[in-house]
Protein backbone atom coordinates (compact mmCIF):
# COMPACT_ATOMS: atom_id res chain seq x y z
CA UNK A 1 0.00 0.00 0.00
CA UNK A 2 1.48 3.18 -1.30
CA UNK A 3 1.25 6.02 1.45
CA UNK A 4 -0.74 9.21 0.88
CA UNK A 5 1.16 12.52 -0.64
CA UNK A 6 4.04 10.19 -1.07
CA UNK A 7 6.05 10.31 1.95
CA UNK A 8 6.15 8.04 5.36
CA UNK A 9 5.67 9.51 9.00
CA UNK A 10 8.52 8.32 11.21
CA UNK A 11 6.02 8.36 14.14
CA UNK A 12 4.84 6.01 16.21
CA UNK A 13 8.08 5.98 18.04
CA UNK A 14 9.09 2.04 17.63
CA UNK A 15 12.84 2.00 18.91
CA UNK A 16 14.71 -1.53 17.55
CA UNK A 17 16.55 -3.33 20.13
CA UNK A 18 17.09 -2.09 23.94
CA UNK A 19 15.76 1.01 23.89
CA UNK A 20 17.54 2.02 27.29
CA UNK A 21 20.75 2.30 25.51
CA UNK A 22 22.31 5.59 25.17
CA UNK A 23 23.14 7.10 22.18
CA UNK A 24 25.65 10.11 21.94
CA UNK A 25 25.59 12.17 19.21
CA UNK A 26 29.26 12.51 19.37
CA UNK A 27 30.59 9.70 21.01
CA UNK A 28 33.97 10.06 23.02
CA UNK A 29 34.96 6.74 22.12
CA UNK A 30 34.86 5.96 18.31
CA UNK A 31 33.17 2.68 17.79
CA UNK A 32 36.08 0.35 15.79
CA UNK A 33 35.86 0.51 12.13
CA UNK A 34 33.95 3.78 12.13
CA UNK A 35 35.62 6.45 10.78
CA UNK A 36 34.80 10.04 10.81
CA UNK A 37 33.09 11.56 8.08
CA UNK A 38 31.41 8.08 7.08
CA UNK A 39 28.14 9.60 5.97
CA UNK A 40 27.60 13.06 3.95
CA UNK A 41 24.58 15.40 5.50
CA UNK A 42 22.92 17.35 3.17
CA UNK A 43 20.12 20.04 3.50
CA UNK A 44 17.81 20.06 0.44
CA UNK A 45 16.25 23.05 -0.49
CA UNK A 46 13.08 23.23 -2.42
CA UNK A 47 10.84 26.50 -4.14
CA UNK A 48 7.70 26.50 -2.79
CA UNK A 49 6.73 29.63 -5.53
CA UNK A 50 7.86 30.42 -8.93
CA UNK A 51 8.38 34.10 -6.80
CA UNK A 52 11.14 32.73 -5.71
CA UNK A 53 13.29 32.39 -9.30
CA UNK A 54 13.08 36.74 -8.99
CA UNK A 55 13.69 37.24 -5.33
CA UNK A 56 16.30 34.39 -4.32
CA UNK A 57 19.52 36.61 -5.90
CA UNK A 58 18.51 39.54 -2.92
CA UNK A 59 18.78 36.90 -0.15
CA UNK A 60 14.67 36.25 -0.51
CA UNK A 61 12.36 33.50 -0.87
CA UNK A 62 9.92 30.40 0.58
CA UNK A 63 11.47 27.32 0.73
CA UNK A 64 11.02 23.98 2.24
CA UNK A 65 13.92 22.06 3.11
CA UNK A 66 14.89 18.56 3.67
CA UNK A 67 17.96 16.73 5.74
CA UNK A 68 19.56 14.13 3.64
CA UNK A 69 21.48 11.27 5.64
CA UNK A 70 22.54 7.72 4.32
CA UNK A 71 20.14 8.34 1.75
CA UNK A 72 17.01 9.41 2.78
CA UNK A 73 15.76 12.65 3.34
CA UNK A 74 13.38 13.68 6.29
CA UNK A 75 11.85 16.96 6.75
CA UNK A 76 8.54 18.30 8.96
CA UNK A 77 5.26 19.02 7.62
CA UNK A 78 1.34 20.33 8.98
CA UNK A 79 -1.23 18.11 9.72
CA UNK A 80 -3.98 18.16 12.22
CA UNK A 81 -3.22 15.32 14.57
CA UNK A 82 -0.76 15.38 17.44
CA UNK A 83 1.36 13.17 16.03
CA UNK A 84 4.54 13.55 14.14
CA UNK A 85 5.16 15.33 11.49
CA UNK A 86 8.21 14.88 10.27
CA UNK A 87 8.84 12.42 7.41
CA UNK A 88 10.56 10.72 4.79
CA UNK A 89 10.90 11.08 1.22
CA UNK A 90 13.15 9.68 -1.77
CA UNK A 91 16.55 12.65 -1.82
CA UNK A 92 15.64 15.72 -3.69
CA UNK A 93 12.09 14.46 -4.74
CA UNK A 94 9.79 15.83 -2.41
CA UNK A 95 6.56 15.89 -3.71
CA UNK A 96 4.81 19.41 -4.14
CA UNK A 97 8.43 21.25 -3.81
CA UNK A 98 10.58 21.83 -6.80
CA UNK A 99 13.88 21.17 -5.91
CA UNK A 100 16.58 23.91 -6.16
CA UNK A 101 19.67 22.65 -4.68
CA UNK A 102 21.58 20.71 -1.99
CA UNK A 103 23.95 22.14 0.64
CA UNK A 104 26.75 20.06 1.85
CA UNK A 105 26.11 20.60 5.91
CA UNK A 106 28.90 18.33 7.20
CA UNK A 107 29.69 14.21 7.92
CA UNK A 108 28.57 11.59 10.72
CA UNK A 109 29.85 8.83 11.62
CA UNK A 110 26.35 7.05 12.54
CA UNK A 111 25.01 3.91 10.55
CA UNK A 112 21.41 3.78 8.56
CA UNK A 113 19.86 2.80 12.04
CA UNK A 114 21.35 5.20 14.45
CA UNK A 115 20.48 7.54 12.32
CA UNK A 116 16.67 6.23 12.03
CA UNK A 117 16.32 5.99 15.81
CA UNK A 118 18.33 9.82 16.46
CA UNK A 119 15.46 10.55 13.89
CA UNK A 120 12.70 9.25 15.97
CA UNK A 121 13.47 10.67 18.81
CA UNK A 122 13.72 14.31 17.50
CA UNK A 123 10.35 13.92 15.98
CA UNK A 124 8.94 13.41 19.28
CA UNK A 125 9.38 17.82 19.34
CA UNK A 126 7.44 18.12 15.93
CA UNK A 127 4.60 17.07 16.14
CA UNK A 128 1.98 18.16 12.82
CA UNK A 129 -0.50 20.31 14.85
CA UNK A 130 2.27 22.42 16.37
CA UNK A 131 3.51 23.23 12.75
CA UNK A 132 3.47 27.52 12.24
CA UNK A 133 4.62 29.02 9.23
CA UNK A 134 6.92 31.67 11.12
CA UNK A 135 8.07 29.90 14.24
CA UNK A 136 7.86 25.91 13.97
CA UNK A 137 8.15 24.95 10.44
CA UNK A 138 10.27 22.74 8.35
CA UNK A 139 13.12 25.35 8.14
CA UNK A 140 13.31 25.29 11.82
CA UNK A 141 13.20 21.38 12.05
CA UNK A 142 16.31 20.98 9.37
CA UNK A 143 18.44 24.11 11.21
CA UNK A 144 17.55 21.80 14.72
CA UNK A 145 18.60 18.53 12.94
CA UNK A 146 21.23 20.03 11.15
CA UNK A 147 22.97 21.44 14.01
CA UNK A 148 22.52 18.27 16.52
CA UNK A 149 24.21 16.16 14.09
CA UNK A 150 27.09 18.35 12.21
CA UNK A 151 27.09 21.03 14.64
CA UNK A 152 26.55 23.82 11.66
CA UNK A 153 23.71 26.08 11.42
CA UNK A 154 21.65 25.95 7.94
CA UNK A 155 22.37 29.80 5.60
CA UNK A 156 20.58 32.26 6.83
CA UNK A 157 18.85 32.87 3.63
CA UNK A 158 16.95 29.72 3.55
CA UNK A 159 14.21 30.76 6.43
CA UNK A 160 14.80 34.70 5.97
CA UNK A 161 11.04 35.05 5.66
CA UNK A 162 9.71 34.25 8.41
CA UNK A 163 12.44 35.92 10.95
CA UNK A 164 10.95 39.09 8.93
CA UNK A 165 7.70 37.67 9.73
CA UNK A 166 8.58 37.09 13.57
CA UNK A 167 9.31 40.59 13.57
CA UNK A 168 6.37 41.89 11.13
CA UNK A 169 4.07 39.39 12.64
CA UNK A 170 2.00 42.18 15.11
CA UNK A 171 1.92 44.76 12.35
CA UNK A 172 -0.89 44.53 10.74
CA UNK A 173 0.35 46.11 6.85
CA UNK A 174 2.92 43.74 7.31
CA UNK A 175 0.98 40.97 7.66
CA UNK A 176 -0.77 41.83 4.61
CA UNK A 177 2.42 42.13 2.63
CA UNK A 178 3.89 38.99 3.87
CA UNK A 179 0.33 37.22 2.98
CA UNK A 180 0.36 38.53 -0.12
CA UNK A 181 4.30 37.24 -0.96
CA UNK A 182 3.29 33.78 0.14
CA UNK A 183 0.23 33.74 -2.11
CA UNK A 184 2.82 34.95 -4.88
CA UNK A 185 0.99 37.96 -6.12
CA UNK A 186 2.44 41.70 -6.60
CA UNK A 187 3.38 43.55 -2.96
CA UNK A 188 2.60 46.72 -4.29
CA UNK A 189 -1.15 47.15 -5.39
CA UNK A 190 -1.74 49.58 -8.85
Amino acid sequence: MQPKYGWHSIMPLHFQGNSATRFCMFPKVKSEGCSPGNAPVYLNVYDLTNVNGYVYWAGLGIFHTGVEVNGVEYAFGAHDYPTSGVFEVEPRQCPGFKFRKSIFMGTICLDPVQVREFMERQSASYNGDTYHLIIKNCNHFCEDICYKLTGNQIPKWVNRLARIGIITHFIPSAGYIELKILLGQHILDS
